[in-house]
């Protein structure tokens, strides 16, 4: 038998410390008897904070240490935001919970009040997330984009700075960290699709702990994780990493679920969308992948990345 304890490992954003506090006050609550103690770490993503992350790993940086404390038994289970999980796990580790998500929509962050169309011509607008560049390329080719990385506190301070006239984040980490009054617009799922996974919490542990898994899976969401089973499959049917601008998301209309995606070109010259609807997400996921290469994902796909993107989608 495991001992009562459990160990979280997690980076020391304020986001990060929110969701694995989160978890601990979920995990007692469903094992009152528990002891939950959170373990601070520093990731590669956290570090390489002057290049983009296609450049230097993608987003698997900001979860490769935590992965590391749990294979060395110095931590159990890891919180993620599971828009940050690459789409194939490695078999060592199994993610036995996904739930608690929230408002899945981008947010326009401008001190000046404009909406993402109010915006002047030649605004600069911070974005690392080559998804979010290529919708606003699309959209806005006259905007000014401009890499932006760290933590939320760190990007809002240089908005504030005046390093740029607007920033988009994900409306999910704002509201956690009771920031949505700083929210100028919600851009609609029509205008910006989100990445997979997003607004949904994962928990991560080893493969092997079986006691865990059982002791986890109370804490899981059905709804949820077909959802974001089905997104993943997407991403994973493409091959997709942090330099593809893909965006997927789905919804359970009774027991089907209705799956949408969207892959641009990288200049935003071109996009391609797909749907399904059906009650097995990975076959609803790989319904929508086919869909995606029969109408030329490749050619996008084998696009060149722009110089000094990146892709946190923070």
């Amino acid at each position: 038998m495991r001992d009562s304890r459990i160990v979280i490992a997690t980076r020391q954003s304020k986001l990060a410390l929110w969701q694995a506090n989160f978890v601990r006050e979920r995990l007692r609550a469903a094992h009152p008897t528990l002891t939950v103690e959170l373990r601070g770490m520093t990731t590669q993503g956290d570090r390489f904070l002057s290049a983009p992350l296609s450049e230097v790993g993608g987003k698997g940086l900001f979860i490769k240490e935590l992965e590391e404390a749990l294979l060395d038994g110095s931590a159990d289970i890891a919180v993620h935001s599971m828009k940050d999980v690459p789409a194939k796990l490695p078999l060592e580790f199994a993610m036995p919970v996904i739930g608690y998500r929230a408002d899945v929509r981008d947010a326009l962050v401008c001190p000046r009040g404009f909406t993402l169309d109010e915006l002047p011509r030649g605004a600069r607008v911070g974005s690392s997330s080559l998804r979010r560049q290529a919708m606003l390329r699309r959209r806005r080719d006259d905007l000014q984009l401009l890499p932006v990385r760290g933590n939320v506190d760190t990007r809002l301070d240089k908005l504030d700075a005046g390093e740029y006239d607007a920033i988009i984040l994900a409306t999910a980490g704002l509201q956690r960290l009771g920031l949505a009054e700083r929210i100028t617009e919600h851009l609609s799922l029509e205008v910006c699709l989100p990445a997979a996974g997003q607004g949904a919490l994962g928990i991560e542990c080893r493969a092997d702990d079986v006691e865990l898994l059982a002791l986890l899976g109370v804490l899981n969401d059905a709804a949820v994780s077909r959802c974001v089973i089905a997104e993943r499959t997407v991403s994973a049917g493409l091959g997709a990493d942090c330099s593809t601008p893909l965006g997927a998301y789905a919804c359970l209309q009774g027991d089907k679920i209705e799956l949408e995606a969207v892959l641009y070109a990288l200049d935003g010259s071109r996009v391609l969308r797909a749907a399904a609807t059906g009650e097995d997400p990975l076959d609803v996921g790989q319904i929508v992948a086919k869909c995606l290469m029969d109408e030329g994902a490749a050619e996008l796909l084998a696009g060149s990345l722009p110089p000094g993107s990146g892709s946190n989608d923070v």
